[in-house]
């Protein structure tokens, strides 16, 4: 009998650089440098994120969204938030 698919996405470290998401076997960091709109997020709100798709991520109370690939390859996404830095 087959399983359930399940789209999971979860958080598995925070520093003051970056988080890390696990999605399947996927490891990936997201740098604060080049997401501004986590930085100032807290732990809870961090770790609350949905995965409505295999390539869509969605922090719900932070009202932010991504696409998988701008992690992977920010560089092909040029999009610069309007956010001001809180160094």
């Amino acid at each position: 009998m087959p399983g359930i698919v399940t789209l999971a996405a979860e958080v598995t470290n925070i520093s003051p650089h970056c988080l890390w998401i696990l999605l399947d076997d996927e490891e990936l960091a997201i740098p604060f440098s080049e997401f501004p709109w986590f930085k100032s997020a807290t732990i809870e709100q961090l770790i609350r994120v949905e995965r409505p798709t295999k390539n869509h991520l969605y922090w719900p109370e932070i009202d932010v969204d991504l696409a998988v690939e701008s992690i992977r390859k920010p560089e092909d996404f040029p999009l610069v938030s309007k956010m001001p830095d809180y160094a």
